[in-house]
């Protein structure tokens, strides 16, 4: 399937949510980091003007419209909008409730030195997450393109 009509599907299967939405449901005062950034920045983080597919990413506080703050927590990007400007982002909730594998949608991520995850984690596949490149604070590691695309078929099936 096509790039453009698999991000049509999605959207049309409301299977694009904005990242808010995963706040909501996967609280990052939940999370071993507690949605703090200082967890990642002893370590070697990279800061981007853009991200790619497979970057673990890390996602600040914003205001939702009611004007609350959305807390800060880690994506990974699993396609990119360059026709949106500014850029888009597609991306998919990493959390360390390794509890929610129970779920076939929940895929497990086991902490290495290329993804430099603190913690075995899940990987939410049910669902994208739309995020804006201004509300990325850092990469913090990476997933093999193989294990995204994996990701993305397991969504796939949700067709």
């Amino acid at each position: 399937m096509e790039k453009e009509e698999f991000i049509k599907k999605l959207k049309q299967s409301n299977r694009i949510k904005d990242a808010q939405e995963a706040f909501k449901e996967f609280p990052a005062e939940e999370e071993w980091h507690k949605g703090d950034e200082k967890s990642f920045l002893k370590e070697e983080t990279e800061i981007y003007g853009e991200y790619n597919k497979g970057d673990i990413v890390f996602v600040k506080e914003y205001k939702y419209k009611n004007g609350n703050k959305g807390a800060r927590h880690l994506f990974v990007i699993v396609e990119k909008d360059n026709y949106a400007v500014p850029i888009e982002y597609f991306a998919m909730l990493i959390s360390s409730h390794l509890e929610k594998l129970k779920f076939d949608t929940n895929k497990l991520l086991l902490k290495d030195e290329l993804n430099k995850l603190h913690r075995d984690s899940i990987v939410k596949t049910d669902v994208i997450y739309k995020i804006e490149n201004e509300n990325i604070m850092f990469r913090v590691g990476r997933v093999e393109e193989e294990v995204v695309n994996e990701y993305m078929k397991n969504l796939e099936k949700l067709f």
